[in-house]
């Protein structure tokens, strides 16, 4: 997590104050963090202002900036006030000033500024939809930049000013386009992709948002900022944190209490459970013959997962699932230990960062009288681990790169 803490990075990234106003736009779960960075070490006497926009409970106390939470990952009219004055203010902004985007996963659902004639309830519904079918989160922003007014690089398209957008990734590929849906980087998606998400899906969506969505493919409504388009050449993007260097920073603790560290990527998708059967299969070659790594030997991933919620009344998110569905593949293997969590502290529906198994989870889980297999079908991961002692529970750590996961084969 140090090796992510925006605190210990941002400064490093900061430029000199400009001749006029400075203000900054963060949007993320990283927003606060960001922002409190940015006027710790900022010159007390260059004018400085903004909005930081972040999730409920990820906010910290500022003097210059102001935080303000809303939802996510359904967005509310807090975080669609917030967003529109976001965007006014960065309106008023002239030739010698500065905008200072600050931007992190979370973004997209508290950027929530609906595009003219969609209600927030229709943007509410569509989003919803979205997350609970097993979309990747870049299909995802592909509709809600269609749906916004601000993101889909329109935030650094309406700015007359210089504009400098810090990013903490937490998309596998780390594209600025698809972190919080890009609101300072061009778009190469189109109205068009945005129709193919929801046809993919079979997700029927509110009137307001098929006419929209026509409209755009239709040539009717303008499309968002393409790449290089001159409405965006005074823009400067850099990505200043992301999965991998995390991933780097877990190997080197590894590696210096002696364990051999593997690291298997920080772009790893698909659906959780899948990828967890293939990790298990890999746990056992190690486990079993020693190939292609000898024990001690820890595999280290990051990434996001999906999870198609199947049951009404599921609870937990991607990183839980996965390991609910691991220790179920590693049942009767011995000296393996794994974690996985979200970086931010939240997995999915309830308050934990992600959970961890050990060798005889799913023994003592049955002698709870918890059935592993139904809890898996019923999406219930939360309960499980719950009910075993076994949830990691960090509270927000103001900072997002991802998933991140951990064999332990002893």
């Amino acid at each position: 997590m140090a090796a992510a803490d925006p605190l210990g990075i941002v400064p490093g990234h900061l430029p000199p104050p400009p001749a006029g106003r400075t203000f900054v736009a963060a949007a993320g779960k990283a927003a606060a963090s960001m922002a409190a960075a940015v006027e710790q070490n900022w010159d007390a006497g260059a004018p400085l202002e903004g909005i930081a926009l972040t999730r409920y409970g990820h906010g910290l106390p500022t003097a210059r900036v102001r935080v303000v939470e809303a939802s996510h990952p359904v967005p509310d009219e807090a975080g669609e006030i917030a967003a529109r004055e976001i965007l006014r203010c960065v309106r008023a902004l002239g030739p010698d000033d500065l905008l200072l985007a600050l931007v992190s996963g979370g973004g997209s659902a508290l950027l929530a500024l609906p595009a003219d004639g969609i209600p927030m309830a229709d943007l509410k519904q569509v989003t919803s939809h979205l997350l609970r079918c097993g979309a990747a989160i870049q299909e995802i922003n592909t509709v809600r930049k269609h749906l916004s007014a601000i993101q889909g690089g329109q935030l650094a398209a309406a700015c007359r000013a210089p504009v400098l957008a810090l990013v903490v990734s937490d998309v596998t590929g780390d594209d600025p386009t698809h972190i919080a849906s890009g609101p300072c980087s061009p778009d190469p998606t189109t109205y068009a992709d945005a129709l193919a998400v929801l046809a993919k899906y079979s997700i029927e969506p509110p009137l307001s948002v098929r006419w929209r969505l026509e409209a755009g493919a239709e040539g009717r409504t303008a499309e968002t900022p393409k790449p290089g388009d001159p409405v965006l050449g005074h823009v400067q993007t850099r990505v200043i944190a992301t999965a991998h260097r995390s991933l780097e920073a877990a190997a080197e603790r590894f590696r210096n209490a002696g364990v051999t560290p593997a690291i298997l990527g920080d772009s790893i998708a698909g659906e959780a459970s899948e990828v967890a059967k293939v990790m298990a299969a890999l746990a056992r070659e190690i486990r079993k013959h020693g190939s292609p790594w000898k024990p001690p030997v820890a595999l280290i991933s990051g990434g996001e997962c999906t999870v198609t919620v199947r049951a009404a009344n599921g609870r937990g998110g991607r990183c839980a699932e996965f390991l609910l569905a691991l220790a179920i593949e590693l049942e009767g293997v011995e000296n393996v230990w794994a974690i996985a969590a979200d970086t931010d502290g939240i997995d999915g529906s309830e308050d934990n960062a992600g959970a961890v198994i050990t060798p005889d989870t799913v023994a003592r889980a049955g002698l709870k009288g918890l059935d592993a297999r139904a809890l898996l079908a019923a999406n219930d991961s939360y309960g499980f681990f719950c009910a075993l002692g076994d949830l990691v529970v960090t509270g927000p750590t103001r900072t997002n790169v991802n998933d991140y996961r951990a064999i332990l084969i002893a």
